[in-house]
Order: structure tokens, then sequence, then C-alpha cells
């Protein structure tokens, strides 16, 4: 049961579907013959079997079927996967060999990367990180797969390893140029790097001592989240009427400055004022002064 659901564990005897694994997601999509069509919502690695999950069972269990993956979600995870490991070779390029991943997420939305390192990312550093990650892009590199190379072999290469992955004597190797990127993966790759197509870092933060956080993403979500940030700064340039919003707000945020002054020094003479005024209406009433006023306020509604 999940959530006040039942679901089932299916098992075929060949399947395209990708299972969760090295962070990232299973595939989703759809088994169907002419009779039925079943909706895959997961996939995932148990016992050494691909484990498909449904909310219902074939009526025929033994009948043939066709089994269709989600290919939209397959290819946005698949971009965010090639740039993540885009990103780990840049990282070690910009903050040093001591940079190793420590956890990692890849989803149709976004890619999320922990690794070691022993301060924040600097904002100089994010934008030069960013920047190589797109020139690797551009290059369109191609991808060089290697299929069941022996570990030791591999590790010769010097292909790295996920964090908390088993491996077993026999790897698979993903190469993105042998100079920049080698490393252990059994997950679903571009066939070049241009397929990305962009690559954008939306935040940086801690999740530990010693750990720290990218999230990203790549290709369309990359480019609607810079045109979003484009036309946010067009909306301030027409609404300050500046050429450069960094400027008019400057100035924007000098005039509230001014004005507030402005407001403190007539509220202090106001107050000098209205307390000179009332002391000259003071009546001596022997054993106490009497003042009677009328001050008229505004509605602050």
């Amino acid at each position: 049961m999940a959530k006040g659901k039942e679901f089932y564990h299916l098992v075929f005897n060949i399947t395209p579907f990708y299972a969760e694994s090295g962070g990232q997601v299973g595939d989703t999509g759809s088994i169907s013959n002419e009779n039925e069509s079943i909706i895959i919502f997961d996939t995932k690695k148990e016992n050494q079997l691909t484990v498909h999950f449904s909310e219902e069972l074939p009526s025929d269990p033994s009948a043939p079927f066709k089994a269709l993956v989600d290919a939209e979600k397959r290819l946005l995870t698949t971009n965010n996967h090639s740039a993540t490991h885009l990103l780990h070779a840049v990282l070690r390029e910009k903050l040093g060999n001591h940079v190793e991943q420590k956890g990692s997420l890849v989803n149709p939305e976004y890619l999320r990367f922990d690794f070691s390192h022993f301060s924040k990312v600097t904002d100089e550093e994010i934008a030069e990180i960013e920047a190589e990650v797109n020139s690797r892009i551009r290059e369109n590199i191609e991808l060089n797969e290697q299929r069941d190379m022996p570990i030791e072999e591999a590790k010769s290469l010097g292909a790295m390893a996920l964090f908390g992955e088993k491996y077993g004597d026999l790897v698979r190797v993903i190469t993105f140029n042998s100079e920049f990127s080698v490393e252990l993966c059994g997950g679903t790759h571009v066939n070049a790097t241009g397929q990305i197509g962009l690559f954008k870092i939306t935040s940086e933060g801690s999740v530990a001592a010693g750990i720290r956080r990218i999230e990203a993403i790549s290709g369309q979500s990359a480019l609607d989240h810079v045109n979003a940030a484009e036309a946010q700064v067009k909306t301030l340039k027409d609404l300050l009427k500046a050429k450069d919003p960094v400027k008019g707000v400057e100035q924007l945020m000098a005039s509230v400055k001014e004005l507030k002054q402005q407001m403190e020094s007539a509220n202090a003479k106001a107050a000098t004022g209205l307390k000179d005024e009332l002391i000259s209406l003071a009546r001596d009433m022997g054993d106490y002064k009497l003042i009677v006023k009328r001050l008229d306020f505004e509605d602050p509604k």
C-alpha cells in the first residue's frame, strides 16, 4: 500500500525501462497490447531485477506486451545526467582534485550534485564553472561508452566512481573526452554533449560540514530560465525608465533615502513648532497649567 493505494511489481523477460540507480530516477511509460494498456509509474532495481511499478495487473500476465518508455522524460533526464558528468569534471578543474561526488539526483526537471569542498563557491567561481560547462557542451564532445570493462582497467583509465554505488568485476565506463570526463556509470547519456543545449546553475549552498550542493537545469528549462530573467530586466527598465536597471535602482534608493531624511527633518521641525505653540497657549490655573488646542489628523485609511 502507498498513500492508500495498492500497487504491483511487474517483472518482464526483457525491458527497455531504466531502473532508478546512481541518482538517476527510474523510467515511466506503459505496456500495452491489443486488449489493454497499463501505466508504469516508476522503475526500480530490486534483487538484481528490474521492477516496474503499476496500479493494476495485466488481465493475462502470460500475453505479449509492447513496452513504451516516456521518451520526453527519458530525454530530459538523459540531458541532465550527462550535464552532471560535465559539471563534476569542471568542478575538479576549477576548485581542485579534492572535489568528490557525495550524492546526486538526476530527473527531468533539474540536477542536484553534492560534492566535497571546504568553502562557499563564490559568485565568480559559479560564473566560471557555468561558462566552462557550456563551452564543453558547444564542443559537441561525442560519447565514448565502454561496456563490460574490468574494473581495474577502468580505474587505470582514471574513471571516477559514484558515491555510494557498488560495482562488480565488470563495469560500464562513460567518457566525454578521455582528458576531461571519465566515470563509471550505468545511466543514460547523450550521444554528444551538444544535445544538452544550455546549462544554467540555479543555486549553490551547504548541506553539511565540508559538503556543498549545486542545483542546475539544462536544455529548454535553462533557456526558459534565462528568458524569464531577461523579461524581468526589461520590466525593470520600463518601470525605471532607465537603460541600465542597476543604476536606475541605485538612483531610486538614493532618492528614497533623501526623501526619508527630509521627512524626518520636517517632522522634527513640526514637532518643535507644535511644542512651542502649545507652550504659548498654556493658561496658569494655579496648581497646574491648562492647554486647550484642537488638532485635526487625516484618517490613515
